[in-house]
């Protein structure tokens, strides 16, 4: 004899479709600040204090007044749509924990590589990760206080970007600019799985 559960369906109810995000970038740039200014839930967040010790590996110019840093994974949440649920996954900024960007990338749709003009370079290596692994990305310049402002495409050339490759600006601690910088990303990444005519 065979049971249903046919009591238990629930055609009123959307099961979303969940999507993983990675926001990545240098040391500073503002990730963990972009990952709460969204999430809908509190976000998951593994900051420890910088420390003595690491005052020779961790390399603070620029960001002179940071106490914390992030050593394992920012988490967050947010809903676009009743139907889709991005999942954030923020990564360490330091070269020490590089290892676990490849954990943290398995399964990602796509990923934001946050950048600050103040320190440009600190995100080559955010770049290169997700170009080497075909990983779709947006680059969101963080427009902290005092920075320079560029346009996207003196930003594109200054890193060497694809032409197809979104550049925008965005304020990392406003939920409405973070919403902006994840929409591109989603759409960029769902552009580049697209199968081609």
């Amino acid at each position: 004899m065979g049971y249903g559960h046919s009591d238990l369906v629930r055609p009123d109810i959307v099961e979303p479709v969940t999507l993983k995000i990675l926001v990545a970038g240098g040391f500073g740039v503002g990730k963990t600040t972009l990952v709460g200014a969204v999430s809908e839930i509190r976000p998951l967040r593994t900051e420890e204090l910088l420390t003595e010790a690491g005052r020779p590996v961790d390399d603070i110019a620029g960001v002179e007044s940071k106490t914390t840093t992030t050593v394992a994974m920012d988490f967050g949440r947010i809903t676009l749509r009743e139907d889709l649920v991005l999942y954030l996954f923020g990564t360490p900024g330091q070269d020490r924990f590089w290892f676990l960007w490849d954990e943290l990338a398995t399964g990602a749709l796509g990923a934001v590589v946050l950048a600050d003009t103040r320190r440009l370079e600190d995100c080559f290596a955010a770049i290169d990760h997700f170009e080497r692994r075909d990983i779709a990305f947006t680059v969101a310049v963080n427009c902290f206080q005092g920075a320079d402002r560029y346009p996207e495409d003196s930003v594109r050339d200054a890193l060497d970007l694809d032409p197809g490759t979104p550049v925008v600006l965005c304020d990392a601690r406003e939920r409405e600019s973070v919403k902006h910088v994840l929409i591109s990303v989603v759409e960029h990444a769902m552009l580049a799985t697209a199968p081609r005519a």
